[in-house]
This record gives structure tokens, C-alpha cells and sequence, in this order.
């Protein structure tokens, strides 16, 4: 084994809706929480082309070899994973009759009061993860986006997937909208955060919407209900994952949305199309 390689146990919190990229073709940003509470950064990982058994779900526990990123990205978070020793262990954390305690044990150890906060740890120590609890969520916001990748991008993913080496037999699909969220975090300097999620279930609702008939208005309207008004509503004690991006490390992004139910709420959760647990 590489002298510089880890072993790292990640609980899998994150997963953003596929990328391309000029040196790894396609990734998937993927982040999760160790049993300290730190997080972790695992790319690349092109998600699509995993074998089944390494395809781990949100909220499972994975084992995996891993380097500390060198060079250009410092940031305190990243690895290099070996992708070829994913192993999971055992089935994600169950979230039975809405009790979300389990998960909340490992992902609320390292609550970040605010973006305001976790910048300033940035610039003292490179962290580029955490997770913080919105003081208010204003609105869901979509914004019209490029309908097609870039065509050197496009290039570059469909030269990729003739490959032997590629399981998926066709890049990502675009999508043709980014969804933001504006929102206020508990901090006194925070003036307001209007900032992209881009969870891969996002993408995938997106599309399995399309794909059952749906226009793209209706789809539009059904995931803004879904991360606004059910994610975020009043009965949840919701929580976002952030991150920044390395090439601008100024910008932090929702990467996920942890949305249990609040302890003191009555209201029966019943599953719907739309879960994602």
C-alpha cells in the first residue's frame, strides 16, 4: 500500500450532480463526515462508472483508501481516493418512522454557526466543508443556465464514453436551470447568501420528472416545492452542507440539504415519489 495512503471511514453526506472536467472527464463531488465529525473530500470519483458494488448511497457508511490532495488544492478536506478499494459496510442509516437521530449523532458533532464563520476558518486553516443551520430560508430561486454543455466539454465526455473503460454509455444530461437558495445564517456580519445547490438529487428529480411527462414548468415548480416548501418547512430542523470551489475559494455553494423532523413536531411523515432517504 502507498505510504501516504490512508484507510478512511466516511459516513457519505454529499453528492453533487455530475461535472465535466478538463483532467478527470467527468466527477462527482463527494463528501461525508469521519466518526470525529470532520468532514472529508473525496474526488475524483466519476460515480457513473463505479462497479455496482462500490455504488455507495447517501448516508452509508464506506471504507476507502485514500491520499491527501497536493499541489494546487490545499484545502484541509481533500483526498484522492483509490476508487478500486470502495467498500461499504452495511446499508445507509435508516431514518425509521422520521427519526433521524442516528444520522444527527455523526453529522451535527461540527456545526459551523455561519458561511461568515467558515470563511474566516479558510483563510486560517484551508477548511472548505461544513454544515450550518439557516437562521431563515427566504426562497428558492431558478435561474435559466446553459442548455447544453460547452462543446469541448461535450467533446471530451463523448470521446470518453466510447472507451472501454466507461460503463454509462452517455454523458450526463444538462441541466438547463440552477436552482439557488437565499437564505440568512446566524451570524451578525451575515447581510444574506443567495448560493447554488447542486445535489445530485437535484439533477436526478429533474429528470426522472421529465422523463414521466412532466413540462419542464411542472418540474421546475415540483423541486422547488419539494426543497423549499418540504425540506425546509417548518417542521424540520433543516440544515445545508456547504463547500467552497477551489478555483474560487470566495464562493460556497449548498451541497446538500440535512432535513430531519423537529422533536417536537406532531406531524406524520409519510413517503412520497419524492423522498431521497
Amino acid at each position: 500500500m502507498n505510504k501516504n495512503k490512508e484507510k478512511l471511514k466516511v459516513l457519505i453526506t454529499v453528492k453533487t450532480y455530475p461535472n465535466p472536467s478538463k483532467k478527470y472527464n467527468e466527477v462527482v463531488c463527494t463528501a461525508g463526515v469521519r466518526e470525529s465529525g470532520d468532514f472529508i473530500r473525496l474526488y475524483p470519483i466519476n460515480f457513473r462508472d463505479l462497479p455496482y458494488n462500490s455504488k455507495f448511497k447517501k448516508y452509508q457508511w464506506i471504507e476507502v483508501l485514500a491520499e491527501k490532495h497536493m499541489g494546487q488544492d490545499r484545502r484541509k478536506e481533500s483526498y484522492r481516493p483509490d476508487t478500486i478499494s470502495i467498500k461499504m459496510l452495511g446499508e445507509p442509516i435508516p431514518t425509521d418512522h422520521g427519526d433521524w437521530s442516528d444520522r444527527g449523532k455523526i453529522v451535527l458533532q461540527k456545526v459551523s454557526q455561519s458561511i461568515e464563520e467558515l470563511k474566516v476558518r479558510y483563510r486560517e486553516n484551508r477548511t472548505s466543508l461544513g454544515i450550518i443551520k439557516p437562521k431563515v430560508i427566504k426562497d428558492l430561486v431558478v435561474v435559466d443556465d446553459e442548455r447544453e454543455w460547452k462543446p469541448s466539454a461535450k467533446a471530451r465526455m463523448q470521446q470518453y464514453h466510447l472507451w472501454e473503460t466507461s460503463t454509462s454509455k452517455e454523458p450526463p444530461r444538462k441541466l438547463p436551470f440552477k436552482f439557488r437558495y437565499i437564505y440568512e445564517s446566524e451570524d451578525t456580519h451575515c447581510t444574506g447568501h443567495e448560493q447554488a445547490i447542486i445535489d445530485w438529487e437535484v439533477g436526478r428529480l429533474f429528470w426522472r420528472l421529465r422523463d414521466m411527462g412532466a413540462t419542464e414548468k411542472e418540474a421546475k415548480d415540483k423541486i422547488k416545492y419539494k426543497f423549499l416548501n418540504q425540506l425546509c418547512a417548518s417542521d424540520k430542523d433543516t440544515h445545508f452542507y456547504v463547500g467552497n470551489l477551489l478555483q474560487y475559494p470566495k464562493s460556497w455553494l449548498v451541497l446538500g440539504v440535512y432535513y430531519p423532523r423537529l422533536l417536537n413536531s406532531r406531524k406524520t411523515q409519510h413517503p412520497t415519489l419524492f423522498d431521497m432517504n
